[in-house]
């Protein structure tokens, strides 16, 4: 089972002496999905085991081809597994790693505008937005991540294509490098809102100047989120990767509204999730 497997070679790792350690603090390349949710886990990690990680997150594409290009990353945490798994077949990861989570895309935007769309017509903002521009009433700006390289900006145009709005968008389409840097453009003072990761919408440090609407996941395809070890990887890192298996961090990522892979999935159904 994997889960046992996670928890074995956890212990293996927590027990090997120092001197066998990656000198390094290792460098993570996490998709900005995670921003919240992975750095709550890697302070979690480090109270529990003393070991530091440094944190780099950014777009999922993006990451892909660094790593492809021999960037020193040592664990990647992607939004698209297809990104993983290409890496595998370059033989730069160890393996083809596992699922860790399933995303979930929103439309998020700026609270106390008693315009929030409900749950049947989650994009009526983005048909607002356009029939304020037609009525020559300003150009109100629609955020999502940049789908050349942004798993959730190709999950919000399939979401936008669903909705037969994607081409009538272009004039007010500001993309941001990142899903996480979208969140930040949906807020700002010229945006009627933006498609972005549950996730972030369910941080404190953004729920807090924001409310959001979930997109229905048959209007894209499933974000299917997986992580590997890089070739060459560390002791931490591997010690990080195998933690990030277990309950208590499973239960940190469901916190943020991901759901979560059956934990003892074989490889041929570990995309199964549970509710």
């Amino acid at each position: 089972m994997r889960s046992r497997y996670a928890a074995w070679l956890l212990g293996l790792a927590l027990l090997l002496p120092a001197g066998l350690l990656k000198a390094e603090v290792p460098t993570v390349a996490a998709a900005s999905d995670l921003q919240f949710a992975l750095t709550e886990a890697s302070e979690r990690f480090r109270a529990e085991t003393g070991r530091d990680l440094r944190l780099n997150f950014g777009s999922s594409g993006n990451f892909r081809r660094q790593i492809r290009q021999g960037a020193p990353f040592e664990l990647y945490l992607s939004a698209d597994e297809a990104y993983v798994l290409a890496l595998h077949e370059e033989g730069r990861t160890e393996d083809a790693g596992v699922v860790y989570a399933i995303g979930r895309l929103v439309w998020m935007q700026r609270p106390g505008r008693d315009d929030l769309p409900g749950e049947a017509d989650p994009l009526a903002g983005v048909r607002e937005a356009l029939a304020a521009h037609a009525a020559g009433q300003g150009r109100p700006r629609l955020a999502l991540a940049n789908p050349e390289h942004a798993p959730y900006g190709v999950a919000a145009k399939q979401a936008l294509e669903h909705a037969g709005l994607w081409e009538a968008a272009a004039p007010l389409r500001v993309l941001g490098e990142n899903v996480s840097q979208a969140a930040q453009f949906a807020l700002s003072g010229d945006a009627r809102g933006g498609l972005v990761a549950w996730s972030l919408a369910l941080a404190p440090a953004m729920a807090e100047r924001s409310e959001h609407v979930l997109i229905p996941e048959a209007w894209h395809a499933p974000l299917v989120q997986r992580m590997a070890l890089v070739k060459g990887a560390g002791e931490t890192a591997r010690a990080f990767y195998a933690w990030l298996q277990e309950e208590e961090a499973r239960m940190i990522l469901a916190d943020y509204g991901f759901r979560l892979p059956d934990p003892d999935a074989t490889p041929a159904d570990e995309g199964d999730v549970t509710p």
